[in-house]
Parts: C-alpha cells; sequence; structure tokens
C-alpha cells in the first residue's frame, strides 16, 4: 500500500499543473482564442479540486508538517506561507463565481472578477510549490519516516538509504533527532 506520505509531492505536482494551466489559459484569452482559454481554465479548476482533495487527506492523515529550517529563512517561509493560506481561502468563491459567470456567458461580469481572481490564484498556485521545496526539499520535516515504512539504514559514505533514495548527511543527522513520530 502507498503512504500517504506521497501525497506532499502530489500536491505540489498538481499545483505546479494548475500553474501552467493557469498561464496557458491567460495566454489564449489575450490572443482571443476563447476556447483554448475555456479548455485550460476548466482543466486548472479540475486540477485544483484534486489538489484540494489530496491535501486534505494528507493533513487528515498525517497532520502538520513542522517547518524545520532555522534563522532568517524561517520568516521568509512563513510570510509566503500565510500570504499562501490566507490568499487560498479567498481565491475559492471567487473562481467560483468567475467560473460560474464565464459558464452562463456573463462575461462582463466574469471579466471584471477574473482580473482580481487570477492573480490571485496564480500567486497561490506558484507559492503551493515553493512551500512545498521548502517545507519537503531543503527541510525536510522532522518525521523520520511514516508508520510501516522501512527502516533509514546507513548507505556506504552517502549519507542514509531509504528504499533507493539517498538523504544527504545533512538531512540524515536532523532525521536520527527525530526518532519517533508523535503518537496518535
Amino acid at each position: 500500500m502507498l503512504s500517504y506520505h506521497l501525497l506532499a509531492p502530489l500536491n505540489s505536482v498538481l499545483n505546479a499543473m494548475a500553474a501552467i494551466l493557469l498561464l496557458a489559459g491567460f495566454y489564449c484569452i489575450r490572443r482571443r482564442r476563447v476556447r483554448a482559454h475555456r479548455a485550460f481554465m476548466l482543466s486548472a479548476f479540475a486540477v485544483s479540486v484534486a489538489f484540494f482533495i489530496s491535501y486534505s487527506v494528507y493533513h487528515y492523515q498525517v497532520g502538520d508538517v513542522r517547518f524545520q529550517g532555522r534563522g532568517w529563512v524561517r520568516s521568509v517561509y512563513f510570510t509566503i506561507l500565510i500570504s499562501h493560506v490566507f490568499l487560498a481561502a479567498a481565491i475559492v468563491p471567487l473562481v467560483i463565481v468567475t467560473l460560474w459567470r464565464a459558464l452562463n456567458r456573463n462575461f462582463r461580469q466574469h471579466r471584471r472578477i477574473a482580473v482580481w481572481a487570477w492573480p490571485m490564484w496564480i500567486y497561490v498556485s506558484i507559492t503551493g510549490v515553493v512551500v512545498y521545496l521548502m517545507c519537503y526539499q531543503l527541510y525536510p520535516p522532522g518525521y523520520l519516516r511514516p508508520l510501516g515504512a522501512p527502516v533509514l539504514t546507513p548507505a556506504a559514505g552517502h549519507g542514509v538509504r531509504m528504499s533507493g533514495v539517498i538523504i544527504s548527511e545533512r538531512h540524515s543527522s536532523r532525521l536520527e533527532r527525530h526518532r519517533y513520530q508523535k503518537p496518535e
């Protein structure tokens, strides 16, 4: 069975896909390619819904993940995270109303709200990827492994190996300090 921890990188991929689809939709509408714009924007909406479902399942199963960075990068991370979270909450009704107006062919009202919704949506999609990279790649989380996952073992001179993935020496010492997951 797959680990719920695999949903974190999936969430990042879905955010990146949403950002690419949003940029493609913007490009198309600027060139008056309305059908392509519609297809890209509906796809971005579908990918964003898939992201939200995956994100909800992940955090329901895994819980909160603490950012491990220290110093000035911590302030940068939380600034990005806080703006990301607030704008993510704000864009939900904006996107739904924008989509509704477009599907009902009320394009004047659609455009009025889209000029606000699109920049917020693209920001949230991009910062979602940035938050993932900072929290899971640059400063890996404090849990050692998901329950039932293989135990980490040293790999000759290369740090720690987990199922074929090598974690650097810098990260392995951090992992050793957090030997146990928080109890359920």
